[in-house]
């Protein structure tokens, strides 16, 4: 095929270098020293003005931490899935939904008894296994049933059939237990605080980041050492060749659904002792943005999804008491999920790859 770059025939020589002038790279390099510049002045704004204090801006960035130690979690979900079937599950976020859900009525019933303060360690550990098994449950049932028949469609056909899944799950629950949302009762032993090198954190929030970092250190060591592991390590390099070397790709893939539903439950209810509520639609904006987390990072990397996780959780606690207070901006923190979908945004045009990924945009 002939260079379409080239001047046409009789053309003036100006016009053919005009058609070579690269011009999405260049609104690419415009639109991100804009923002630069906007983060910087912002930035300095705010400092300049005074308006929080250290331990302000401290008590930010821990609960970003946390923040974004959830969200790694449910990132964990989405790349597994896609290391292995290269599709994404949008209805990872009603997965997480429902263990939250499922480990609630438990917590109830556990706060009716007084087990949840006369014995918080075995009442935790409860609602844990709960949500981990209902989680597990609603994911292996998704693939069996919405995805394992279009397993070999084309691409866009299981991702539309994730979108619908994920509606169903939310309208689902909301039928049986109404669209309200609830509180979600959680031990007196996490209310307070403890003072971890000298830095003042709430006990929950010190919980959920010591979970994360074992969630993410415990499924790095199964998938690089278990046999389990391995097997799944080969069904996405090359499904047909794994099956030839006699591996059951459908028993790797069930149990990837089920690992990644596990760590699913597991958030849910770290998400829960953070912010104490559950309901049917809880699940949508924690996904999105795990996603976004996992694209972020590198999608099909644990370590992506992990540093993903905190970066968001980060820029969404910090960003935009940082980046707009200085410009006198009321409620900035109203405008948190702008600055997460611009973020999202900037990732796709930039390196829709993602950090540990290679920069390159995947074909779908």
């Amino acid at each position: 095929m002939a260079d379409v770059t080239q001047a046409v025939p009789g053309a003036p020589a100006g016009v053919g270098r005009l058609s070579r002038f690269p011009v999405r790279r260049a609104v690419q390099w415009l639109l991100g020293a804009g923002l630069i510049v906007f983060v910087v002045v912002g930035s300095y704004k705010t400092i300049h003005l005074g308006t929080f204090t250290g331990p302000a801006w401290r008590d930010l960035i821990v609960f970003g931490i946390a923040q974004g130690a959830i969200y790694a979690i449910i990132a964990l979900g989405y790349t597994m899935v896609y290391g292995i079937l290269k599709m994404i599950n949008f209805a990872h976020g009603e997965v997480f939904m429902a263990g939250m859900f499922g480990s609630y009525f438990v917590a109830k019933t556990l706060e009716s008894s007084g087990l949840l303060n006369s014995n918080p360690i075995l009442a935790i550990f409860i609602l844990i296994i709960v949500a981990m098994l209902v989680s597990m449950g609603v994911a292996v049932l998704l693939e069996r049933v919405a995805y394992r028949p279009l397993r070999n469609a084309p691409r866009l056909v299981p991702l539309i059939t994730a979108i619908g899944a994920s509606l169903f799950l939310q309208n689902t629950f909301k039928g049986f237990f109404g669209p309200q949302t609830r509180g979600y009762p959680i031990p007196n032993l996490l209310t307070g605080k403890w003072t971890i090198l000298s830095v003042p954190i709430l006990k929950s929030q010190a919980i959920v980041i010591a979970v994360a970092i074992l969630a993410i250190i415990g499924l790095s060591f199964f998938v690089a050492r278990t046999k389990t592991g391995k097997s799944m390590r080969a069904v996405s390099e090359d499904r047909e060749m794994a099956s030839l070397m006699g591996i059951d790709v459908n028993r790797v893939i069930v149990r990837t659904f089920a690992i990644g539903g596990m760590l699913a439950g597991l958030a849910g209810v770290l998400f829960a002792m953070v912010f104490e509520v559950v309901g049917p639609f809880i699940g949508f904006l924690p996904g999105i943005k795990a996603f976004t987390a996992a694209v972020l990072g590198g999608i099909g990397s644990i370590a992506g999804a992990a540093l993903g996780g905190l970066v968001i959780g980060l820029l969404e606690s910090v960003a935009p008491s940082l980046f707009l207070t200085g410009f006198h901006i009321r409620g900035p923190n109203q405008l948190k999920d702008v600055i997460f979908f611009t973020i999202l945004v900037l990732v796709l045009i930039f390196r829709p790859g993602g950090i540990l990924g290679t920069g390159e945009a995947e074909k779908v």
